[in-house]
């Protein structure tokens, strides 16, 4: 949408901007729990040692560290006793490959116990808040309101299909909710898993080069390029360096190939995506699970670069980002994290560094929905009922030819999309998304992207079980409808999904 809008030079109304930043940030809230919880706890937590937890001093740790009410001695006993069920059942399900007694897990008997707790009251939770989508999207996943131009969804505080007084209660009661359990649950477990592998602060670290776009915009037609108008500024780190934000230039974004499983006419040099091409060339091994020569072309996503850089983009780039540009409750939160694992500022460059910024993005932005829940009820009080801009809505209206870019943060890091539009038409469209950025190949220059590049020195204990890897590869969020390549070290076929019609 933003990529249109641009092309066609259209501003979206009040209430529009900021149902899209609600959306967008319980968005950011769920996914980054639900990954913490349910994608990424598991490398670290060891649910059959919980077994072996007391539960009275699984109790007393949880209500060391926070006052939320599902803390008792029995409420742990009844947790251990539903795992034991589960365990004894022999249908792990989702578990049933991983490594549990690996020597790399480190936490006692009850730190697992809370956590797998936690776990399970994660599932209830993220279903419960996701509920806003409901109210504002239609559904979840996909969302079904969003315009060119605005959104669908009605304003009118006197319809009972639309947003009206009893919606915006409904609202603020889930994002209560939200707030309260990243406050008294997500944040106080990784300020409790994260001391007994403080080790993950020195390992993965990866490129140093950090890139976001910058989202969340405070004010209509908001310059991205101006200092404030965004509530997660846009700009670009180099080297680790935090005293210095660059100011972020789009015409220096390309695309590679020589790598990647497409083809362009001189592979020497990348393209820039408002010209960009993605045509297949299959090179690799047949069948494909066979060993990559990775001297070849060895993945089919892109390579992309800012001004021949490999950038890592995410919740580290984003908050890292704010941070060294001054946004008051970034800074707030992640010294605040530092202070309490009494770690330096380089550790954030690091496994651990995006564990923990993806858990102060959480409480930041969980901060913000009711603030900015509450300023769309005030628009509306105001009578502004506006949702759509309707000027520039038929094609008739369209100029011959136009280009435009749609920039946005998902929660997994920089969304770029690229748009030409021809006699009403798409003449070309190109998207580079946040796991295209992380998780490419090398570039024409053999310059590894922030995948390749993190894995570099991980020590592995045991190739076998290799629980190192995921742990960094995890700390990324990678999107699994991007790219996925599973192979041992061989080029040996793990395992074999078969689709049917």
């Amino acid at each position: 949408m933003r990529a249109v809008e641009d092309a066609l030079g259209i501003q979206i109304p009040t209430n529009a901007r900021l149902i899209r930043n609600i959306i967008e940030a319980i968005q950011y809230i769920q996914d980054h729990v639900v990954h913490f919880y349910h994608l990424h706890a598991l490398d670290w937590v060891d649910i059959v040692s919980a077994l072996d937890a007391d539960p009275a001093k699984t109790a007393a740790l949880a209500q060391s560290i926070s006052d939320w009410g599902k803390s008792s001695e029995t409420y742990f006993k009844t947790m251990q006793d539903r795992i034991k069920l589960f365990v004894q059942s022999g249908q792990l399900g989702p578990f049933g490959n991983a490594y549990w007694g690996h020597p790399e897990y480190k936490l006692p008997a009850e730190a697992n116990l809370m956590a797998v707790a936690h776990y399970l009251e994660a599932l209830d939770w993220q279903r419960e808040v996701i509920k806003a989508h409901a109210i504002l999207g239609a559904k979840n996943p996909h969302l079904q309101t969003y315009l060119v131009g605005g959104m669908s969804i009605p304003v009118d505080p006197n319809s009972q299909a639309a947003i009206n007084a009893d919606k915006i209660a409904q609202l603020l009661s889930l994002f209560a909710k939200a707030k309260e359990f990243v406050e008294k649950v997500y944040l106080p477990d990784v300020l409790a898993v994260a001391p007994f592998y403080l080790e993950w602060a020195g390992l993965g670290e990866g490129l140093g080069n950090f890139l976001s776009y910058g989202d969340l915009p405070l004010i209509d037609g908001a310059n991205p390029d101006n200092p404030g108008d965004l509530f997660f500024p846009r700009g670009v780190i180099l080297g680790r360096d935090l005293s210095t934000v660059y100011p972020l230039d789009p015409t220096q974004i390309t695309e590679h190939v020589k790598h990647s499983w497409f083809t362009y006419a001189d592979e020497s040099k990348g393209l820039h995506p408002s010209v960009g091409e993605t045509t297949p060339n299959y090179t690799g091994p047949n069948p494909p699970y066979e060993f990559l020569n990775t001297e070849d072309k060895y993945s089919w996503l892109k390579a992309p670069r800012y001004g021949e850089e490999s950038m890592e983009v995410g919740p580290l780039a984003r908050m890292l980002i704010a941070y060294a540009s001054g946004h008051e409750r970034v800074q707030y939160w992640v010294d605040a994290v530092l202070t309490k694992l009494n770690v330096p500022a380089t550790a954030l460059f690091s496994t651990l560094g995006r564990v923990a910024a993806r858990c102060v993005e959480t409480v930041v932005l969980a901060e913000q929905l009711a603030p900015w829940t509450m300023e769309l009820a005030e628009n509306i009080g105001k009578g502004d009922l506006r949702i759509h801009e309707n000027e520039h809505w038929h094609p008739s209206t369209w100029p011959a030819e136009a280009m435009g870019w749609g920039w946005s943060e998902a929660p997994r890091g920089a969304l770029g999309h690229w748009i030409h539009i021809k006699d009403g038409k798409i003449a070309n469209y190109q998207a580079i998304v946040p796991s295209t950025w992380n998780g490419s190949p090398r570039d024409s220059s053999g310059t590894p992207g922030a995948y390749e590049a993190a894995l570099v020195g991980t020590p592995v204990a045991d190739a076998n079980m290799p629980v190192e890897i995921l742990r960094t590869i995890h700390s990324f969020d990678p999107c699994m409808a991007c790219a996925v390549h599973v192979l041992d070290a061989e080029g040996q076929e793990i395992t074999r999904v078969t689709v049917m019609d």
